[in-house]
């Protein structure tokens, strides 16, 4: 049985489940929270460690303003109202990407961040505003600035994921087949599930299946 770490998940479908429901994009981004508090109490069944998910892309910005708000202030709602019980629940709260969000939101990340540093029961990893090609050309910046040897342990140091081992695990919704600039050095050896489910729609049925086919997976990492 393959031992499970880290697990990352593109959380995709949210806007298209909102459409078909209930006419509102938002809808379906304040139910996806809902299949967010599941699967990280499922995630602790499972004793894993660490769990990464990807909430807002540096493409994102993309999306019509009135999205973008409601994203970032269903965001602030849920670390105002949940960041307590994370912290009771022994959980680490981490943000990767760029923090340039305004400064009500940028100071609820760094409370939240402060408040569970200590926190060893699971990591999870929020990636907002994050891009991985824009993390590994900074990495390559610090490297040429710091004047040091370009090989793979130098380039995490100055990865946004450093100390955090890379994901055993993806998993992604929405029926779509892509990884959408997430994790892409991180990522080379993980084994990837891609769901049909949109993700309001994705359980933990669904979950404990893919984590059962994982752990029964042959992983060879170049071997034989």
């Amino acid at each position: 049985m393959n031992p499970l770490n880290h697990v990352a998940i593109i959380m995709d479908g949210n806007g298209r489940w909102g459409l078909k429901r209930k006419n509102s994009r938002n809808a379906g981004h304040r139910a996806g929270l809902n299949t967010v508090e599941k699967i990280i109490k499922e995630t602790i069944k499972h004793k894993v460690k660490f769990l990464t998910l990807y909430a807002f892309s540096t493409e994102n910005w993309k999306r019509p303003k009135n999205e973008i708000n409601f994203l970032f202030s269903l965001l602030e709602n849920f670390l105002k109202d949940k960041i307590e019980d994370l912290n009771k629940q022994k959980i680490k709260l981490k943000f990767i990407g760029k923090k340039n969000f305004s400064s009500k939101l940028n100071y609820l990340l760094r409370v939240s961040e402060k408040k569970t540093y200590q926190n060893k029961r699971l990591q999870i990893n929020l990636a907002l505003n994050y891009g991985s090609k824009a993390e590994l050309i900074n990495a390559f910046k610090e490297l040429k600035k710091n004047k040091e040897d370009i090989n793979e342990k130098n380039l995490n140091k100055y990865l946004q994921t450093y100390n955090t081992p890379d994901p055993d695990l993806l998993i992604r919704t929405g029926d779509t087949k892509r990884l959408s600039n997430f994790l892409l050095w991180q990522l080379a050896y993980s084994e990837i599930f891609f769901e049909k489910k949109l993700w309001p729609d994705f359980n933990e049925k669904d979950y404990n299946k893919i984590i059962k086919k994982y752990k029964n997976i042959k992983r060879n990492f170049g071997n034989i």
